[in-house]
């Protein structure tokens, strides 16, 4: 497998996140960008600053939208297809970050030093992303995990740099802004910057508590004056959902959920490889066992509610581990028993495929709202344009068959 060009990995990306989004261009309630929010407040407050960044870098496409008439559909499209590509820029650097040794780009003649564990890694690691339905499929949906997926992205690939207070600034970000539940990645992530001594306990109290106070005071007054009252979104939604536990009423799930359904589905074959990676590689292992062994996942399951979305910023560094595991069996793929398990992996690339097929088909059906409405669209526009032209064909007929009335014969000349 010789090393692609950079561009390549993302335009084949790229392609999928763009066909998810024309195949499946509707939205579901909590899917939106929040300016429905007096009309349609929700259960909890969401914060305005991911939806005004990203409307930010659409708006010149939506404003030639505008320019030229075209459906407001398009402009969703639009603003939605620059979330996905804050999304893709942002596991773009990750990815980057996972490969190692100097490799000679494409077009480029000098050498470049590029991370960690090897450019047969970075590619898998663009394989097992496009073979995973949810993470691509997500990365569209304008829900505050996927803007805060995007910082936690960042923070990975500032860990992997080996850059201990700008991850931890990443992670702080979202936290406090977007999802409070991002606390847990946090969690892990600063216990084993803290075990690594990658950064003192001193030096993290002292970014994380300004940089939180920074987000705070940024997010109090910008939603305060979108929601027309003081408020800090994420402290209610914190409230409400821990505390409370109020959003186990949507429905709950047994507490393995998360390893027995929710990774297997997001994950596909990369899930075995993740747990293999780990075995092979000692490299990866302070990475992914944070994870596992502390506290991420596991306290995920303690709140009842569970949903897939909520782990999606695990799946990356996930993908890392079995990205590891799949290059080590193509590097072997030679030798008698690792051929075995060469052929394994390609079948299981190819189940893959199928369950991400089936997978996009339910979700593809799974917005039956926004086709009615559409149609419902489309039959209202026939019958007004039917009704206008009936009425005026009836009036032709009806004007020569009966005779015109002659309203001055009914005058009578008083006197």
């Amino acid at each position: 497998m010789e090393p692609i060009h950079f561009a390549g990995w993302d335009l084949m990306l790229g392609s999928i996140v763009a066909f998810y989004l024309f195949m499946v261009p509707y939205t579901k309630v909590e899917e939106s960008f929040n300016y429905d929010h007096l009309d349609f407040p929700g259960v909890v407050p969401r914060t305005f600053i991911g939806a005004f960044l990203v409307s930010i870098i659409a708006s010149p496409v939506v404003a030639v939208i505008h320019y030229l008439h075209v459906p407001k559909i398009y402009s969703l499209l639009a603003v939605r297809l620059a979330l996905g590509f804050i999304v893709l820029l942002t596991l773009r650097l990750f990815r980057l970050q996972s490969m190692d040794s100097e490799i000679r780009m494409r077009n480029i003649c000098s050498f470049i030093f590029c991370g960690k564990f090897g450019y047969r890694v970075e590619a898998f690691f663009g394989i097992m992303t496009a073979l995973q339905f949810h993470l691509l499929f997500y990365s569209t949906r304008p829900l505050p995990n996927i803007l805060a997926f995007c910082l936690v992205n960042l923070a990975y690939s500032f860990w992997f740099k080996g850059d201990s207070l700008a991850t931890l600034k990443c992670l702080t970000v979202p936290t406090v802004v977007f999802r409070c539940d991002t606390m847990l990645l946090f969690g892990p992530i600063g216990i084993e910057l803290l075990l690594s001594k990658s950064v003192s306990l001193l030096e993290a109290i002292k970014c994380c508590v300004i940089t939180a106070l920074l987000c705070i005071g940024i997010s109090v007054l910008v939603d305060s004056i979108m929601w027309q009252r003081i408020l800090w979104p994420e402290l209610e939604v914190f409230w409400f959902n821990s505390v409370l536990n109020r959003s186990s009423k949507c429905g709950t799930h047994p507490l393995h959920c998360y390893f027995t359904s929710a990774l297997p589905r997001s994950m596909l074959v990369g899930y075995p490889l993740c747990m293999i990676g780990m075995i092979l590689d000692r490299r990866i292992r302070r990475y992914v066992l944070p994870f596992f062994a502390l506290m991420s996942i596991p306290v995920y399951t303690i709140l009842m509610l569970q949903e897939l979305r909520f782990i999606l910023g695990s799946i990356p560094v996930l993908n890392v581990s079995a990205s590891i595991a799949a290059s080590r069996v193509y590097n072997n793929r030679k030798k008698k028993i690792w051929s075995w398990i060469y052929v394994i992996m390609l079948g299981s690339f190819i189940v893959s495929v199928g369950c991400s097929i089936v997978t996009f088909m339910a979700s593809y059906n799974n917005y039956s709202g926004g086709y009615a409405l559409k149609a419902l669209h489309q039959v209202g526009e026939v019958l007004l344009t039917s009704s206008c032209c009936v009425g005026r064909l009836e009036y032709i007929n009806m004007s020569r068959v009966l005779p015109t009335p002659n309203f001055n014969d009914s005058i009578q000349p008083s006197g």
